[in-house]
């Protein structure tokens, strides 16, 4: 009888989309799960990971709040997290006056906040360890100004970066940080943004399915970022040779509200 232990994942955000599709993922590979995530069918997420041969633990929490991470981190316990999986987090559209600051500051707290307070928490653990992997959802939003986006757009600017300079802190440590940068892709996202009257929101979308694949082969072999797709890779060339105010400009015609094509 083998007795070993199986690797522990943790992932964030996990009740639909990318993040479904990486704890499908993890499930595949032999691990266990803990699924974090504060609205959509988590449960039964977890009755279809544990029918592939996985144990799952359900934690239903807002990472925006302490006590939402306090949650999740009390749920890990003293059990060794393998593999970290940062994926929480939501967007809002309209123009920036005019949305309600409550809702802005939901998304910066469970985008940023709560994303960095977790890591600090089981990353310091990984660090003990000599060992662990950590993949962060940023996004190559991050690397454009989102007129009517803004402050989604802004928070994946801070992730993306982070990222970055937390590898570079861990590097020979034996854990790795890995950002995913996805483009558009089909989830629950826009809807929840209330975008889905703008050309971003009704525009053609990637596969969760392809980038959560894309995410989690990078995280194994130890890369620094990975960008899922080829649009978004050729999207991400063009913005580093754009001036900011030309991106803004761009990326208004995409997020105004309205702006859907007929």
């Amino acid at each position: 009888m083998d007795l070993t232990p199986r690797p522990l994942a943790v992932v964030t955000g996990a009740s639909s989309g990318i993040g479904h599709e990486l704890a499908r993922l993890c499930a595949a590979d032999g691990y266990d799960l803990v699924v974090a995530a504060d609205e959509g069918p988590l449960d039964e997420v977890a009755n279809e990971l544990r029918a592939r041969g996985a144990t799952v633990t359900v934690v239903h929490t807002d990472l925006a709040t302490a006590a939402g991470v306090a949650r999740l981190v009390d749920t890990i316990g003293g059990r060794r997290v393998d593999v970290l999986m940062a994926n929480a987090g939501h967007g809002l559209g309209r123009a920036f006056l005019k949305q309600d600051f409550q809702a802005i500051r939901h998304v910066i707290n469970t985008n940023i906040t709560g994303t960095l307070e977790l890591i600090h928490q089981v990353g310091r653990s990984m660090q003990d360890h000599c060992e662990g992997h950590i993949l962060v959802t940023g996004s190559i939003a991050g690397l454009m100004p989102g007129a009517f986006e803004a402050v989604y757009n802004a928070t994946k600017a801070f992730v993306d970066s982070f990222c970055y300079a937390l590898r570079n802190e861990l590097k020979d440590s034996g854990v790795t940080v890995t950002c995913l940068m996805p483009g558009v892709t089909d989830t629950h996202f826009f809807e929840r943004a209330g975008m889905t009257d703008t050309r971003i929101g009704t525009s053609r979308k990637a596969d969760p399915a392809d980038v959560a694949r894309a995410g989690y082969e990078a995280m194994l072999d130890g890369d620094s970022d990975v960008v899922a797709g080829w649009r978004n890779k050729l999207q991400v060339i063009l913005a580093n040779m754009t001036p900011p105010e030309v991106l803004a400009e761009q990326h208004r015609k995409l997020a105004k509200p309205g702006s859907a094509r007929r």
